[in-house]
């Protein structure tokens, strides 16, 4: 594709079955028009972020070749979000399916909509080690490499579902 950009998506659920929640959405990702999906992590299992009465997650990442600007492919990443019916009832909390836009090249961007880098990823294992398995050579757009950075989390308490194709 011309013109194209790299985007790394990460997926998340740990609701209605959180491991077929994330293969559908990785699935709708090879659907989504001006865009390729040309990778993605194996499944993980992780304990959640935030509130702890809740079930475990299924996270993984993806990386897509698109022509499609940050705030439109985050449009489009909601709209999936919405299609697997995810209600946004308390933050951090259960979700049939989570999309966050990671890394869109080597972009910086804030707005009342979007932040790039996304500005947890550098701390969470279950973004990192499935990034990672993807993309290692990658660089945070401060020069972090992401290899480094998910070496950190290796402890985190992650496992592997299922290897991606």
């Amino acid at each position: 594709m011309a013109d194209t950009h790299r985007a790394y998506i990460g997926l998340g659920s740990n609701l209605d079955d959180p491991l077929a929640q994330v293969q559908r959405a990785l699935a709708a990702l090879d659907r989504l028009p001006l865009t390729q999906r040309v990778a993605a992590s194996p499944c993980y299992t992780s304990r959640p972020v935030g509130p702890q009465d809740q079930p475990d997650f299924v996270n993984a990442v993806a990386a897509l070749d698109t022509r499609l600007s940050p705030l439109a492919l985050l449009d489009l990443l909601q709209a999936l979000e919405q299609r697997q019916r995810r209600r946004r009832l308390r933050h951090w909390g259960p979700r049939t399916l989570d999309l966050d836009l990671l890394l869109y090249d080597d972009i910086c961007l804030a707005t009342p909509r979007l932040t790039l880098p996304h500005p947890h990823m550098a701390s969470r294992g279950f973004v990192l080690l499935p990034l990672a398995d993807i993309a290692p050579a990658q660089c945070l757009p401060d020069g972090r490499r992401v290899a480094e950075l998910a070496a950190e989390h290796a402890g985190d308490g992650l496992r592997v579902l299922l290897p991606q194709r």
